[in-house]
């Protein structure tokens, strides 16, 4: 096995209920910035794009991008 390299966005919303979801994105555009995932929140709560067990997305709360790399030990 490879070595492998993972690298996701993390959209983290605050529902109706006050609780966290988060949205996932693989593999985003390299240089997102934070401008533009505050951008695409807005319209996935403007839109009600998405809805939850804790009802509807209210709030935007962070973005971030996370990264993993994995390496086998041989």
């Amino acid at each position: 096995m490879a070595d492998t390299n993972t690298k996701t966005l993390e959209l983290v919303f605050i529902t109706e209920a006050n609780k966290e979801v988060t949205v996932v994105v693989k593999d985003p555009k390299d240089g997102v910035t934070l401008a533009e995932a505050q951008a695409v929140m807005a319209t996935i709560i403007a839109k009600n794009i998405f809805s939850s067990t804790s009802g509807d997305l209210v709030t935007a709360k962070e973005a971030q991008i996370r990264q993993l790399a994995i390496t086998e030990l041989t």
